[in-house]
């Protein structure tokens, strides 16, 4: 449902922008809208994997490294 704000008798047209822009604030409309804006995307399944295969390779590299009592 799209926001009005009609002219009101003798309104100037910066009392209708600033009281129009009021509305937008108060409605949540403008902060939604900036969050879709800077939304993050996610990362690819290869990426994903890549990532998951490294965390596995450091976490058997550390587990050796302890064992040789070397940390």
């Amino acid at each position: 449902m799209p926001l009005r704000a009609n002219r009101q008798g003798r309104e100037t047209s910066q009392n209708l922008v600033r009281r129009f822009s009021q509305k937008i604030k108060k409605s949540g409309i403008l902060l939604e809208a900036r969050k879709k804006q800077f939304k993050k995307r996610g990362k690819s399944t290869q990426l994903r994997k890549r990532s998951a295969l490294r965390r596995e390779k450091k976490k058997k590299e550390y587990e050796k490294l302890k064992k040789l009592g070397k940390i």
